[in-house]
């Protein structure tokens, strides 16, 4: 009977959660949703565009109760009938915001300083709740400092992976290979993941991402093919094909149709880290134990 009112309530929280971030989002700053430097006096302005109930109203709220309701069924024994209120606040308190991450980075192709922020706080309750409540990867006797530890390096090696991407992307080819909004999401999430779950994470990420990439490179393609047919049907050859690239010279960055953003897919494996912890850990200890990786 107590597990039914624990799901009940999940659910509950997750209508709520979903309700309340759309709300918000349509309240954020408008500076928050737009790149930085951007004002409406320039050329390039866009106004950005806002959470509405239908769909992605729903879509938080499915997401949420979801997450919380998973993170019932897989954390019970360590969450609630061994009761840590830290690490609960945690998973109720990031769930929303990677969706708010999610739907930034979609809508607007913008991941807010102020969301990565939020989570980076979260992921200092993480650690403060791994030292006073104990955590699922360490015994109780360790160290109270390698739980810390294990949560920095993940932070520090996450987003410097994803500054070096970008930095050699820049550097050798001249464009930006991957945002500073994604490594600044990723040292955040690194607080709440870990070493462990930084795998976890990048796992995820990269293979959710592979499922809307590949559609969208055959998409590119028979885009291009078609281009490639009205300028040799045209008249003009010439002047349809300069026709074309001003059409794409005026399409805001947000709405690129070839630009995927990937910190929806950062956020997605930081979540299913987050609601999904105890599994991994039973899944990776005899894995690490092979490795003679001390807990």
């Amino acid at each position: 009977m107590h597990t039914v009112i624990y799901y009940v309530l999940a659910v509950v929280a997750g209508v709520l959660a979903g309700a309340l971030i759309t709300y918000l989002f349509g309240k954020f700053p408008e500076k928050w949703l737009q790149d930085y430097g951007v004002t409406p006096e320039d050329p390039n302005y866009r106004p950005s565009k806002r959470m509405r109930p239908f769909p992605e109203g729903l879509v938080a709220v499915v997401f949420c109760t979801a997450c919380y309701c998973v993170a019932i069924y897989f954390g019970k024994s360590f969450l609630i009938d061994t009761f840590r209120p830290m690490h609960l606040a945690v998973i109720l308190l990031v769930i929303p915001t990677l969706v708010l991450v999610m739907m930034a980075d979609k809508l607007n192709r913008i991941i807010p300083d102020q969301f990565s922020i939020f989570i980076a706080v979260c992921g200092v309750l993480s650690i403060l709740s791994d030292i006073f409540e104990g955590s699922v990867w360490f015994t109780p006797t360790v160290q109270w400092w390698i739980p810390v530890l294990n949560k920095v390096i993940a932070s520090l090696v996450g987003g410097g992976v994803i500054w070096l991407i970008g930095f050699l992307a820049i550097t050798f080819l001249g464009r930006e290979g991957m945002g500073m909004g994604d490594m600044r999401l990723l040292f955040a999430t690194g607080l709440i993941t870990g070493c462990y779950g930084l795998v976890v994470l990048v796992y995820v990420s990269i293979f959710s991402a592979l499922f809307f990439a590949i559609p969208l490179m055959i998409k590119k393609i028979k885009r291009v093919s078609d281009e490639k047919k009205r300028i040799a049907s045209a008249d003009d050859p010439r002047a349809e094909k300069l026709k074309i690239q001003r059409e794409k010279a005026a399409i805001h960055f947000a709405e690129d149709p070839d630009y995927l953003a990937f910190g929806p897919f950062l956020a997605l494996g930081c979540a299913v880290f987050a609601i999904m912890e105890p599994f991994f850990f039973d899944k990776m200890y005899s894995t690490l134990l092979l490795f003679g990786v001390v807990f």
